[in-house]
Parts: structure tokens; sequence; C-alpha cells
């Protein structure tokens, strides 16, 4: 239902590119905002069967979200209406209409959303495979737990989405510590789960030399994409004396949105503590932040308020370009306190490079400390400088654990050997009548 912006979409692309290996023809259904542009689903999806559902010409009312962003312009589920909800139903039912949906073996349904809603109606008798991202949890976290007075509809999303779980044939998790939660939110037994964790590309995701000289001027001082708060995307430049160090020393590579989950003004001012515990000339580069799109305190405020020395936005880039940046860099950081699974230390892994992240949820089950990388507690400001300090200053142990995580990598998390474990998912879910509405 969404546009491509974040890792679901990086998912639904890996899984249709290596699905037709083991059989399957896949058809995507994607939100889009049309252009050329980042989001337009034509441009993101190139190569595949694509039908895009374009919010800038009007295919259907731009999608919610699950996160609460003032100023936002897709609002946080939670605060949607029963009327709006029913337009979104309306123009996904059309959209799926319109390829055919009530002919296919299967419907892979990414998130809990109103395309659920849509396919009972237009698709009643095909089965569901619904895949979980994690994001969905944690709203409905939010809403057990007390949801804020602007959430006026979050009971009547949260049972939506209960729903929609239980008419699914099968839910894809994306690590074992979601089997207990999906229990608890949406009242489905972990016999009806699959974990499915995402994956990388072992063709592209692999060490190789960059240079880094060439690489960080390019993308911070010849054609920045780092913007500051309420200014566009480049605002933000460097100049040849600032990016100086990231072409010797070592730099850290933290990647993903500016969401309040990724905590990256903690990560920052970590970053500014463990550069005055060490006399190494290290960097921290902050990949993503999808232009315009923050929650709390933007990561920019966050340097200027700690006053931390070698942080550098580099801005959005297409995921295509992330193996460059993971060759430029030593290690990636991952100061996420809930982050559902973590793909990009799995990427950063399979370049050879080991990873810092919290002991909790996806990356626990990712990083083995002190083989892999390193782990912290969550919300520990000392703790994670300490880390970050421990890899700044020994080159040989990072070369150690970057060993040990190629090695890793390339065991489990391949998307050649998921998608063929997918596909067995996907077959066992045709061959089975869909789940009556409830």
């Amino acid at each position: 239902m969404f546009f491509p912006r974040g890792g679901s979409a990086h998912v639904a692309r890996a899984l249709a590119t290596n699905l037709p290996a083991s059989g399957w023809d896949v058809t995507i259904l994607s939100g889009s905002i049309g252009g050329g542009g980042l989001s337009d689903a034509e441009r993101f999806y190139a190569g595949l069967d694509v039908h895009a559902v374009d919010f800038s010409s009007g295919d259907a009312p731009m999608h919610p979200s699950y996160e609460d962003r003032p100023d936002a312009p897709d609002p946080v589920f939670a605060a949607v209406d029963d009327a709006e909800y029913e337009r979104h139903v309306a123009a996904w039912s059309a959209a799926l209409e319109h390829v055919g949906a009530a002919r296919y073996d299967v419907l892979h349904l990414h998130h809990l959303t109103p395309l659920h809603e849509a396919a009972a109606r237009v698709a009643p008798d095909v089965p569901v495979v619904a895949h979980l991202h994690g994001t969905e949890l944690l709203m409905l976290e939010r809403i057990a737990s007390g949801p804020p007075p602007s959430w006026t509809h979050a009971a009547a999303w949260a049972g939506r989405m209960r729903r929609w779980a239980a008419r699914a044939e099968r839910l894809l998790l994306l690590s074992p510590s979601q089997l207990e939660r999906v229990e608890t939110l949406l009242g489905i037994g972990a016999d009806r789960c699959v974990v499915c964790p995402n994956g990388f590309d072992p063709d592209r995701f692999a060490p190789r030399p960059v240079d880094r000289r060439t690489h960080w001027r390019r993308h911070l001082v010849e054609d920045p994409r780092g913007w500051r708060p309420a200014e566009s995307e480049g605002s933000l430049r460097y100049d040849e004396d600032e990016v100086a160090a990231l072409a010797d020393g070592p730099v850290l590579l933290s990647v993903g949105r500016f969401t309040e989950v990724k905590r990256l003004p903690l990560l920052v001012r970590a970053f500014a503590r463990a550069r005055r515990e060490t006399d190494t000339r290290a960097a921290l580069v902050l990949l993503g932040g999808h232009p315009g799109e923050w929650e709390g305190e933007h990561p920019y405020e966050a340097v200027a308020a700690s006053g931390a020395r070698g942080v550098f936005l580099a801005g959005w880039h297409e995921h295509d370009t992330l193996p460059d940046f993971l060759n430029a860099s030593d290690a990636t950081v991952l100061a996420s306190v809930r982050e559902q699974f973590g793909l990009v230390l799995v990427e950063g892994m399979a370049c050879a490079k080991p990873a810092i992240a919290v002991g909790a949820y996806g990356p626990a089950e990712i990083v083995e400390d002190g083989r892999t990388g390193w782990l912290v507690p969550p919300d520990d400001e000392r703790a994670l400088a300490r880390a970050l300090v421990a890899c700044i200053d020994d080159p040989a142990e990072r070369d150690t654990r970057g060993a040990a995580a190629r090695e890793t990598a390339l065991q489990r998390w391949s998307w050649p050997a998921l998608a063929a474990r997918l596909a067995g998912v996907l077959a066992e879910a045709a061959a089975t009548p869909a789940a009556p509405r409830g």
C-alpha cells in the first residue's frame, strides 16, 4: 500500500526478483508517487511486472502511516476515521480488480493495511499470506498501552488489524522475538506464523575496494543530499577539510529514516562522547532520512546541541548505492531500541563490516556480541559510547569480527535461499482455501 521508501519495499522487490527461480510468477501492486523520482513504484520495481497506484494522480488517497509525525502528508492510521478508511478500501479494491486479483493463486500482502479488506471484498476465495514488518506491531503496542488523545479511532484500527491477521493463512514474521508479541497483540498462535527474516543479494553485498576519498567527496561535498530541518535536500554541504577524516580514519555508518525509534540523537551524543575518549579521528555518517521527514529532535539539531565533531548527514540515497557506502565504511551502527529486524546490519555483515547495535528485538538475533559485533543495552548512551570507542580504537578486532560477520551472513540471510523458503510457504497457502471473513 505504501510508496517505495522503507525496508518493506526493498523486501518486496527482492522476493519478487528471486521467487521466479522457484516457479512463481509475480505481479507487484504498489502505492506510488509518480514522476520518475525515488518514490515512483514503476522506477523502483523496474524490470518486474509492476502496477502502480499513483497517489499524486488521485488513484487512491495518500496512505496513512504507523508513525505519528506532525505535519506529515500521511497521518497515523489510528487517527483515520471510518469514512476515510472506506475511501482507502474502495480505491484499493479497484486496484485489485484492475490486476485481476481474484484469479491469482495467493495474495502476499505486506503489512496490515486496508489492502486486506480490499482483498477480502475483491478476491474472497484467494488465500492470503500476511507479511508483518514490525511497524504495525509498534502501533498496536502503543494502542494497548494507552493511545494519545489524537488517536481517536485507535480501537477501530486495532480491531481491523486483528481481523485481517485472523483471515491470513500464514503470517510471516521477521524474527522469533515477534512470536509472543503477535499472539498477545493479534491473537495468532505460533502454529500459523513463519519466521521469514529479511535478506541480501550476495552478488551486490560483498567486500570490494572503494576509493574512499572520491566516494565521500562526491556525496558530501560535490553532490550532497543532506538536509537541515525545514530545508530542502542538498541544503547541508560539507567542505574538503571537513571530510578529510573519512579518507583515512575509521568511518561508522548508520542507515535509516529519521524516526524516534532509531534514536539518532542519542547516537550523535554517544559519538560525541566517544570522540572525547579516543585519540583516533573517527567519523560517523548518517545515511537516510527521507527528505522533509523526521520525528522528535532532528539529527542536525543533535549535532549542534552536543557539539559533536565528525558527524555527517549524507541524506537519502537509493538502496542500490548502499554497497558502496558500506564498503567505504568500517562498521555499521544501529541505535534503534525496537528494531524489528535490522536489515542494514545483515547487509553490512555481508560486506564484512561488524555491527554495533542494541541487544534487543531483531538485532539481538542478528549480532553475536564479541564475535560479529558489539551489543549494548537500549537507551544507554555511555554503553554505546564505550562500544564505539572499542570499535574505533581496535582495527584488528574490527577486521576479525567483520570476517566472522560475513561468514554468518552468507549462511543465514542470502535472498535466493530465503525466497526458496518462502516459495514453500506460498505453495502451502495456495493449496488451502481462504479463511472465511470474520
